[in-house]
């Protein structure tokens, strides 16, 4: 299981908004074939390690960290493919939490006569498809806060803080992040203050979605978002009092290649819950938040948060802008799931994978 494990994570940052999946074919203790899932709407991982088998399947045990599908979605059902290659045992690591499956795969499993045992490693199967899981069964996008700070809060400096509060491993390992998430999300307020251009150009991985808060529709068609390529989608949120205000600038932004979603709103802020729905059906199921301090207070205080990854870097400033609005109303989260701490380069993460929220 711990095998379907490892090759389930080669497809991170590729199969979303499916699960990572991995799959083992195994007769009399030995591997006789093995797949994953490469990638959305390529074979899923049973088939993948099927094919491999090329006819020795017949009586074998196929071990697979997820519940194999048994509906017709992008590729036939799994199910079918299991039954007609003859295994005679499967081995799941958890049931598929998606509603349209929910234990029917391995009802099917029995009924056609295979053995089927689940539950193996099943924390750790959890763990790993905690994303999906999320995803799937909320019907919004899993959502990362991911705040870097100095050692007395600041996430910015005044003049001659430099551009870096983190380290190099820091800033790293967040592009590694990047690259594993759908989408990353910033306010408009750090584009023009920094004009990120929001890439994984510290690493190797396909560049993220980039979704902008921008209630008052002030960005501008230079910004270096709409020029780091046309691989992914800038999608910028807004209201419609302001495409209403200044049809101008949303017609500019289009023309740069931007997806300019307008929500109903009384005043120039989305509505967090409201924009996460809509990007869930624009297939992103997953969202690293970036910042800056109002993006972060907004949701804390309003939207939902799965995990935060607090980067604490040994820098003293003094003064500058604190990651959260002073004196603004954060809400409780749930209790962690998870909290692990440990060293990236000069820095300390903190992470935290909470319950519902």
């Amino acid at each position: 299981m711990r095998e379907c494990f490892r090759l389930a994570r080669r497809g991170t940052g590729h199969v979303s908004p499916n699960p990572l999946v991995g799959a083992v074919l195994v007769r009399r203790g030995k591997v006789i074939a093995s797949g994953y899932h490469h990638r959305f709407g390529a074979a899923h991982a049973e088939v993948d390690c099927l094919r491999r088998a090329r006819g020795r399947s017949r009586g074998a045990t196929l071990y697979v960290n997820l519940e194999p599908c048994s509906h017709f979605g992008k590729t036939p059902p799994c199910t079918d493919a299991i039954v007609r290659c003859g295994v005679g045992r499967v081995v799941v690591g958890m049931k598929d939490p998606n509603p349209r499956i929910a234990g029917r795969g391995i009802r099917k499993l029995r009924s056609a006569g295979i053995e089927v045992s689940v539950g193996i490693l099943g924390d750790e199967a959890r763990a790993l498809n905690r994303v999906f899981a999320t995803h799937i069964s909320l019907g919004r996008p899993y959502v990362l806060l991911k705040i870097a700070q100095s050692a007395d809060g600041f996430i910015s400096g005044g003049p001659g803080a430099g551009p870096w509060i983190t380290s190099l491993s820091s800033r790293e390992l967040v592009h590694r992040w990047r690259a594993e998430f759908d989408a990353v999300l910033v306010g408009a307020g750090t584009i023009h203050a920094d004009n990120p251009r929001l890439t994984t150009r510290l690493v190797h991985g396909r560049d993220p979605d980039v979704v902008i808060l921008d209630g008052t529709l002030s960005l501008s068609k230079g910004a270096n978002v709409f020029s780091a390529g046309r691989a992914r989608r800038v999608i910028v949120c807004t209201t419609t009092r302001a495409v209403h205000q200044q049809p101008a600038r949303a017609t500019a932004l289009a023309a740069a290649g931007a997806l300019v979603l307008a929500f109903d709103s009384k005043s120039h802020e989305v509505r967090l819950r409201t924009m996460l729905k809509r990007l869930y059906q624009l297939r992103i199921g997953s969202v690293m938040v970036e910042g800056g301090q109002r993006v972060f207070t907004q949701f804390l205080g309003t939207g939902p948060v799965d995990e935060t990854s607090l980067f604490i870097a040994p820098r003293l400033l003094m003064n500058g802008t604190p990651s959260v609005e002073p004196g603004a109303s954060v809400r409780r989260l749930f209790d962690a799931r998870t909290l692990t701490l440990r060293p990236v380069g000069d820095d300390v993460l903190i992470n935290t994978i909470w319950g519902e929220t």
